[in-house]
């Protein structure tokens, strides 16, 4: 949990819950199972139990002592609709959303079914963004999924970028894209990348060049045919 982060598309990471499990291949390398488990065992540590599924009610309240309006990256070390995260304890991380309106959450899940079956019983407030990963074609069934949430605004996170997409982008505010970095990296080819491009520019969706990853992602940096793209669905709210 940080309030100012280095994930180029956020400014914050709030972490109500911590661990997650593999669900499809863009879990391969996760990085934040790797930097959970270096710490497992180590008493007194946040990842004393390295990337197992934990609830931390004691962090519901961070977001209202963050007074600077400021995009804040819901659960980057987790997934808030893992099943082993129960659905009151859901609630109310949405509640504490809710609660502190002056910000913009950035809610990313591999499991957007959950997410949809639950969609009615939470409160989708406007400054609650949903969004789904999509790393190759096999998966763009979860867009479907990301559909059926009322958020005002979804998005798409294409990363780690594994193949070439497709993407039925109908009510789609925002698209993602980056390739995988640290060791093991899987390459990712600028075709892939350029194709999602013209598909957003067709659609007038904003697009968001992350990164081109590798094993050294300062490396190879983040600029594609020779200019970053930084675009974001709406302006961040000021105080």
């Amino acid at each position: 949990m940080s309030d100012r982060s280095h994930i180029e598309w956020t400014d914050a990471t709030w972490n109500p819950v911590t661990g997650c499990t593999k669900v499809s291949p863009g879990c391969k390398h996760c990085y934040a199972e790797r930097f959970a488990e270096r710490f497992r065992g180590v008493p007194g540590h946040p990842y004393e139990q390295g990337f197992d599924i934990k609830l931390w009610p004691e962090r519901l309240d961070q977001p209202k002592r963050w007074r600077e309006p400021r995009r804040i990256f819901v659960n980057s070390m987790s997934d808030l609709f893992h099943p082993e995260v129960p659905e009151d304890y859901v609630k109310r991380v949405f509640d504490a959303m809710v609660e502190a309106p002056w910000h913009q959450y950035q809610v990313l899940t591999k499991r957007p079914e959950r997410a949809a079956a639950m969609a009615s019983k939470l409160d989708w407030s406007e400054q609650i963004w949903m969004g789904t990963s999509v790393e190759n074609q096999d998966y763009t069934w979860r867009i479907d999924e990301l559909r059926k949430i009322p958020a005002e605004v979804r998005f798409l996170s294409c990363e780690p970028l594994l193949g070439p997409l497709d993407l039925n982008l109908d009510d789609i505010h925002w698209v993602i894209v980056g390739g995988e970095s640290g060791p093991g990296a899987r390459p990712m080819a600028k075709t892939w990348v350029r194709g999602i491009r013209k598909q957003c520019r067709t659609m007038d969706v904003p697009f968001f060049f992350k990164q081109w990853g590798g094993v050294r992602k300062k490396a190879t940096g983040r600029t594609l045919d020779g200019r970053t793209y930084d675009r974001f669905p709406r302006p961040l709210a000021t105080a």
